[in-house]
């Protein structure tokens, strides 16, 4: 009878450890259950945390290109130096010294018609003036043209006439009978020196 009551004292005690169990309980069972209830969250709040994988951040490195500065560099000065001017070429076998014009040579009764350094024309017969009319020598220009000339000092004409000095002039005229001044030449030469000269262009008499 004694171990009946025993016994149904420890099933009471079970019954009423499970509904203590189930219920709020007392303080100290609380917080012995907020502990067992906080190892619980942290074992929870632990296998969450090992179930998340964390990404480090990654670093990005970029490399600026160094950046070259252009060399400007400054050419020395250019020396100049000074050119001298070639002197003019005079025209082989002619005695005068002129590179463009007509040459007269008293001596040899000669004439001849020079362009840029070169003879295109001549040597010709030439006649200068007598004694008393000598032609003048020296470098001159052609003055005037006129190809129908008529000397009232003298009352002569004179065709194709090329003036070169004041009264003197190339034209056509007698090849044995020296002038009073003036070169002739023969009809031929007198024309062509007549076309070839320009007003302006250089005449230079020796004797």
């Amino acid at each position: 009878m004694r171990i009946g009551r025993i016994v149904a004292g420890v099933v009471a005690l079970a019954v009423a450890g499970v509904l203590t169990a189930c219920s709020s309980g007392t303080p100290a069972e609380s917080a012995n259950n907020s502990v067992a209830l906080a190892a619980g969250s942290a074992s929870s709040s632990t296998a969450a945390t090992s179930s998340t994988t964390t990404v480090a951040p990654t670093t990005t490195t970029t490399t600026v290109p160094s950046t070259t500065v252009p060399t400007t560099t400054t050419a020395p000065p250019v020396a100049h130096t000074a050119t001298t001017q070639a002197a003019p070429e005079y025209a082989a076998g002619v005695p005068c010294h002129i590179t463009t014009g007509a040459c007269a040579d008293l001596s040899t009764h000669q004439a001849w018609i020079v362009k840029d350094g070169q003879v295109v024309y001549g040597p010709v017969s030439a006649l200068g003036g007598r004694s008393s009319y000598p032609t003048p020598a020296g470098t001159f220009r052609v003055l005037s043209k006129s190809k129908n000339y008529f000397s009232r000092e003298f009352q002569a004409h004179m065709p194709y006439a090329v003036f070169f000095y004041p009264g003197d002039a190339f034209h056509l005229g007698s090849l044995s009978t020296p002038s009073h001044g003036c070169i002739h030449l023969s009809s031929t030469s007198a024309r062509t020196f007549f076309a070839d000269l320009s007003i302006g262009e250089t005449v230079q008499v020796i004797r």
